[in-house]
């Protein structure tokens, strides 16, 4: 993932992503196999070195989904059947999320004896904005099904199957990528700053992006197109 989305954010070509899985499932959640050679036989001749190894190894697990965050090209979620365990760490970490009607969520890592530590406990509550809610599925494991997870924010629309919602998913891609991608990306980051600052720092920031950036002639052919009443898809922009 870490390989993948690095490239793809210096790829000119690509100007929105869709993640969708490719099995019965989005995920099936962790690889009790594979947690039990890695994190139940640590490697490290004390306390201190076996913490030093761990810490190491679980940073290298957030970054696989921090790295889709600080990937300027929008990402756009497509989820079916279970998204369990770390499908909600990747999920939250995307910025657009469609799902099937069958879908369901489930933050699972406490019925496997660990706090969730890759990114769900950090994002999904900044995601769905219910700090009850969030305690509720962290605490429990349960299963929140799709029309939960739309009520609640997680998704922005359901669609009755994979096929349908996969159809949309590669519309929306299709549609943000028609526009300026220097629009587009530049709002990505503003929007991710701002999350995570004051307003007058967000502003700050977002005057000190638009002084340079207002100078594109994405501008230009946007709002010529606009006096002439013609739609973007038929605007060509400069690739970023």
């Amino acid at each position: 993932m870490v390989e993948c989305f690095n490239k793809i954010a210096q790829d000119a070509d690509c100007r929105a992503v869709v993640i969708s899985g490719a099995g019965k499932m989005f995920t099936a959640g962790i690889d009790l196999v594979d947690m039990a050679s890695d994190l139940l036989q640590p490697q490290g001749d004390d306390v201190a070195r076996i913490s030093w190894y761990l810490r190491s190894l679980i940073a290298r697990y957030q970054e696989t989904f921090s790295v889709i965050e600080k990937c300027p090209k929008p990402v756009i979620a497509a989820i079916h059947g279970g998204c369990i365990g770390g499908g909600v760490d990747l999920i939250t970490a995307c910025d657009i999320r469609y799902c099937a009607q069958d879908a369901f969520f489930q933050v699972k890592e406490v019925d496997v004896g660990l706090a969730a530590d890759v990114g769900t406990l950090q994002r999904l509550p900044r995601v769905i904005g219910n700090q009850s809610l969030v305690n509720e599925l962290a605490f429990t494991a349960r299963k929140m099904m799709a029309d939960e997870a739309l009520s609640s924010g997680l998704v922005s629309r359901i669609f009755p199957d994979k096929e349908v919602m996969l159809d949309a998913a590669f519309n929306l891609a299709a549609e943000i990528s028609s526009k300026s991608p220097v629009a587009v990306q530049g709002t990505k980051i503003n929007l991710l700053y701002s999350r995570d600052h004051s307003v007058a720092e967000g502003l700050n920031y977002m005057a000190s992006w638009n002084m340079s950036m207002l100078q594109t002639q994405d501008i230009v052919k946007s709002v010529q197109a606009a006096m002439e009443k013609k739609e973007l898809k038929g605007v060509t922009f400069s690739k970023l």
